[in-house]
């Protein structure tokens, strides 16, 4: 969503809320596409002193699978994004001001999407302490434990021998 910031750029005090939604359906984290419902975005473009400032919330719920267990489940993200916006750059080395187009328009897609995506989990876990699946036999350790023998350390086999003698 591309529009402009004239209404509020000249005009200390002044605010311009905006809303749309996105769709990041195509996008691929870890070999899926998580997001397949519609991304919701909020937020507003604020004049502070002659300083454009612009704060944005995207949330949705995310199709997800666990990376210990592998368990489908779902979950909700949320994140924000605030940055300050210019017409032209005054300071090459300030990473955080983003330049208007033609010196009044803004791409809010173009950075709520950016945001969301640099914003996604790299790890994905059902739950804090999800145990994960067995090495040897792929058991579910959430549900409880596994028929596995324990395997043995080498360096411990003779005092293991000893235990199995009694």
């Amino acid at each position: 969503m591309r529009f402009s910031v004239k209404s509020v750029l000249n005009t200390p005090g002044k605010s311009m809320p905006f809303r749309f939604t996105m769709d990041l359906s195509d996008v691929e984290f870890g070999g899926q596409c998580p997001a397949q419902e519609p991304v919701e975005v909020d937020g507003t473009v604020r004049n502070s002193a002659d300083v454009l400032e612009l704060s944005l919330r995207a949330r949705t719920t995310l199709d997800c699978t666990c990376d210990r267990c592998a368990k489908a489940f779902r979950r909700e993200k949320e994140i924000s994004y605030d940055c300050l916006l210019a017409e032209e750059k005054q300071n090459e080395d300030n990473e955080d001001i983003i330049l208007l187009e033609q010196g009044e328009f803004v791409d809010a897609e173009d950075l709520a999407r950016t945001a969301f995506i640099l914003g996604m989990d790299t790890k994905t876990l059902c739950s804090e302490d999800c145990k994960g699946l067995c090495p040897r036999c792929g058991a579910d350790l959430n549900l409880g434990p596994c028929s596995c023998k324990k395997e043995v350390d080498p360096r411990l086999a003779a005092l293991a021998k000893l235990l199995d003698q009694q």
